[in-house]
């Protein structure tokens, strides 16, 4: 008897399609690896982000790159952010992007786009 071994899942961002999200264009990988039990996005945020919670969902903001006045609100706080800084944002805390960035984003369980509120 053979023991089967799971499968590295390698993904190409620019090969995902983007989908539009409250921040901007996001491109969303592993939604569909059932052995994972979160997603990774990569975003491109946008100045107009709109603030949003969820009510299950956990995500770790990673900045990759940011404009010179980037910042996040979390529950009406400014926070600036720069390249190399992260934010874990648990659930029901308000949060959005102000100013353009791109982002790698894990959310965890798997991003489910029925989990984002608007007040």
């Amino acid at each position: 008897m053979t023991k089967t071994q799971a499968q590295p899942v390698i993904v190409d961002f620019q090969e995902i399609a983007g989908v539009t999200c409250p921040c901007g264009i996001a491109r969303r990988a592993f939604t569909e690896v059932d052995a994972f039990p979160a997603t990774v996005h990569v975003t491109q945020i946008s100045v107009d982000a709109t603030a949003h919670y969820h009510k299950r969902l956990t995500e770790v903001y990673y900045f990759l790159e940011c404009g010179a006045d980037a910042a996040m609100e979390l529950d009406r706080r400014i926070v600036p952010v720069k390249p190399g800084m992260a934010i874990l944002i648990p659930p029901e805390v308000r949060h959005r992007a102000v100013g353009e960035m791109k982002v790698l984003i894990v959310a965890q369980p798997k991003f489910d786009p029925a989990d984002e509120w608007f007040d």
